[in-house]
């Protein structure tokens, strides 16, 4: 059994911010996924953080739930969906990181269906001179590259160390591109060793092209979520 096919438990867990279902082995964590902040003690934050209201008995503090600041609740009512946190109902946030949530909702809701139903390519390991058609997919658990074909292998998001989307149908003037393929920097597991992974756009290029284009705004997620 590989790695990508042990079953990943999940769990119900409490936190300050509210209830969120986790993998039950943190290595099992999605590679989108963000850490939950820490909170501004009360005590350092008198003030609201964006409008400077002064807190009292009547102005309460509220703290965001995505960066943890100090807010008072015209600054900090809405609740948003917040799946990087993997909480199970919408929480509090400030207006900046509200509207952040909510644009990553648009890869949750569309890109990321498209990333789970795969595209076919010419795929080519920089160890070997021989291409073959293959289709990828990112795996459910959100941990994996799945490429099959004649033979099947898996690249971990973890392991990947650059990310470069190739176009084609540039012009000079700056007329409309399209996503042709794909150039992966990535270690295999258990080695330390960088490969080069090579993915061209096979017979369907617009399904092919999408798939592209959803991963390019997966590589924005997965570089923020490793430099948190």
């Amino acid at each position: 059994m590989s790695s990508s096919t042990v079953p990943d438990g999940k769990k119900l867990v409490r936190s300050p911010s509210g209830l969120r279902m986790v993998p039950e082995n943190g290595a099992f964590n999605c590679p989108f996924s963000l850490d939950e902040p820490h909170w501004v003690p009360d005590k350092e934050c008198p003030r609201c953080m964006q409008c400077d209201t002064k807190f009292d008995f009547i102005r309460r503090k509220h703290h965001c739930r995505r960066c943890g600041r100090c807010f008072c609740d015209k600054c900090c009512s809405k609740k948003v969906v917040l799946p990087r946190m993997c909480f199970v109902d919408p929480v509090r946030q400030c207006t900046e990181c509200g509207l952040v949530s909510q644009t990553e909702m648009e890869f949750y809701d569309k890109q990321l269906k498209v990333l789970l139903g795969g595209g076919t390519f010419v795929v080519t390991l920089d160890s070997s001179e021989k291409s073959e058609t293959m289709t990828c997919r990112l795996s459910n658990n959100h941990r994996y590259l799945f490429l099959d074909g004649e033979s099947h292998f898996e690249v971990e998001l973890s392991r990947i160390s650059s990310m470069q989307i190739l176009t084609e149908g540039t012009s000079p003037g700056g007329g409309t591109s399209r996503a042709s393929g794909m150039l992966l920097q990535y270690k295999p597991m258990g080695s330390q060793d960088n490969q080069q992974l090579r993915m061209e756009v096979a017979e369907d290029k617009k399904v092919a092209s999408l798939w592209l284009g959803a991963m390019h705004k997966a590589a924005k997620l997965l570089y923020e979520s490793r430099d948190q």
